[in-house]
């Protein structure tokens, strides 16, 4: 029964992360949730109480693997100036995952504050990768730089998942510039 439920669970988070793939946040329903997964609709409410705990939860799974790639990427990096362009890239990168979609959705305006700082939290964790690798290059604020640094992915992404005018290589090309040159270009 358990191995059944977890099973059950695992479908409707992966339902969950097409339908976001797909249409966003708004095409997150139990009506879909239900339809994708072939089980009822009151059937999604005994895994979920709402949309935000689906999002929340696909946080808490997805998260993880996504920082753990990003982390990756960057210890294979050979100077600090190499770690903070896989850190750009690699979130770039993962822009087009359809895990990254659950990631995006912590904006959502229904979660909760729990959920919220949870997931605010994890992306802390994402932005303190990047601290040692920001004092190694000199910054007096590593840790402030960090987050300006975060803020300059966040927008990349944003205009990627805007489906900008530029490709998103070019996207990407811009933020490292940004990153490792600043507003000089």
């Amino acid at each position: 029964m358990a191995e059944h439920r977890s099973m059950q669970r695992a479908a409707l988070l992966d339902a969950a992360r097409s339908l976001l793939s797909e249409g966003g946040t708004e095409a997150l329903t139990f009506p879909a949730l239900a339809e994708r997964t072939g089980l009822a609709r009151s059937s999604v409410y005994e895994y979920f109480r709402s949309r935000a705990a689906v999002v929340e939860e696909l946080c808490e799974v997805d998260f993880p693997v996504w920082a753990a790639e990003v982390e990756a990427a960057m210890e294979r990096a050979e100077t600090a100036e190499g770690k903070v362009e896989a850190y750009v890239r690699r979130q770039l990168a993962l822009v087009g995952d359809r895990r990254h979609r659950a990631v995006v959705a912590i904006s959502a305006s229904e979660l909760d504050a729990g959920a919220r700082e949870k997931i605010r939290a994890a992306h802390g964790g994402l932005v303190a990768m990047i601290v040692e690798a920001l004092a190694e290059l000199g910054h007096e604020q590593p840790r402030l730089a960090a987050m300006m640094l975060q803020g300059v992915v966040d927008a990349a992404v944003r205009r990627i998942e805007l489906g900008a005018a530029e490709e998103p290589s070019v996207i990407t090309n811009a933020a490292v510039s940004m990153a490792l040159r600043g507003v000089r270009g």
